[in-house]
């Protein structure tokens, strides 16, 4: 299948989620027809804030909530009529820890390859804790582990029976520098090794930096998927920034035409702009400001961030 879509230009999709819904009995509707497609090797962030649909969604890919429309394959497999398939290529991080396991981390290991029929390789799971700064832990029961180790465990569990596809939600949580650091390391080794990565993250300064391509969900719907720097580009504006020679104790009526900001104390005009549009306007700006006699000392410009791009998707929603 893959030497096929390769022939024709085809994305090699290994996510295929298709008007995905999700209704609780209550009556409340956690995804509003989801359709989104996932592509082979990429790292995909979804944000979105608290109560949007991202665990719910991550919760039916993996087959731990049962869609109430709409269907998703895994790798061509359907996650309901053929869930041991589907479930056998997602390794799943999950947001809450478990924190009552007899268990010694190397029992629970492997027991989690056995799980997914996987032949036993100590080999693979020594790999696996000494790249997440386990191995010296492997004896020790998981409930008596710090909350940074606990979380350590959970993402070797999701990886021992060696997953194409790995879910991460809010994996950063509450976790400290060190491990966010480590994790994140171990992120860009999976995927250069061919692993599909999809996150749900609050950091979104990760995700600028981690992912290929981004999707805001927002009660329940996505609101965009996009490739990141095209979401950027597309939605982002551009600020320049003059600093003056001379503060201004106003901005004179006659630049009023112009997008423009005083700061509080006078020393600073920013500018902002679509760089998209073919006409920025700048050039008519510092003729103004020339003619006005308004010297500046030194001019920056910025992008908008991706939080400053996500806070004005989810605001612009209904």
């Amino acid at each position: 299948m893959a030497n096929k879509r390769e022939k024709i230009g085809m994305p090699d999709v290994i996510v295929s989620i298709q008007g995905l819904g999700k209704t609780y009995g209550s009556g409340l509707k956690a995804l509003d027809n989801v359709t989104l497609e996932i592509q082979r090797g990429e790292i995909f962030a979804l944000l979105g804030p608290n109560g949007a649909g991202k665990t719910t969604l991550i919760s039916v890919v993996c087959g731990l909530a049962t869609p109430s429309t709409g269907n998703v394959l895994v790798d061509g497999h359907d996650i309901v009529t053929d869930f041991r398939a589907a479930r056998s290529q997602i390794g799943l991080v999950p947001q809450e820890l478990a924190t009552a396991s007899f268990e010694s981390v190397w029992a629970t290991m492997k027991f989690s390859r056995g799980l997914f029929g996987r032949a036993p390789d100590p080999a693979h799971l020594e790999k696996v804790l000494r790249e997440l700064s386990l191995w010296d832990k492997r004896a020790e029961r998981i409930m008596h582990l710090s909350g940074g180790m606990k979380r350590r465990v959970l993402i070797a569990k999701a990886l021992a029976h060696e997953p194409r596809i790995l879910f991460l939600d809010e994996p950063t949580a509450g976790v400290d520098v060190e491990l966010r650091h480590d994790m994140w390391e171990m992120v860009r080794r999976l995927r250069a090794g061919g692993v599909t990565i999809i996150l749900t993250t609050h950091y979104i300064e990760e995700a600028e930096e981690m992912a290929d391509r981004i999707g805001v969900i927002n009660r329940g719907q996505l609101a965009v998927v996009e490739d990141k720097q095209v979401l950027m580009n597309k939605l982002g504006k551009k600020q320049l920034t003059l600093t003056l020679q001379q503060p201004l104790g106003r901005l004179p009526a006659e630049l009023s035409g112009h997008p423009l900001e005083l700061s509080d104390d006078g020393t600073t005009l920013v500018y902002t702009f679509d760089a998209q549009q073919e006409n920025t306007g700048i050039a008519e700006l510092l003729r103004d400001l020339d003619r006005h006699a308004i010297d500046f000392k030194d001019l920056h410009s910025s992008q908008s961030s991706l939080e400053e791009i996500f806070v004005s998707l989810v605001r612009s929603r209904p």
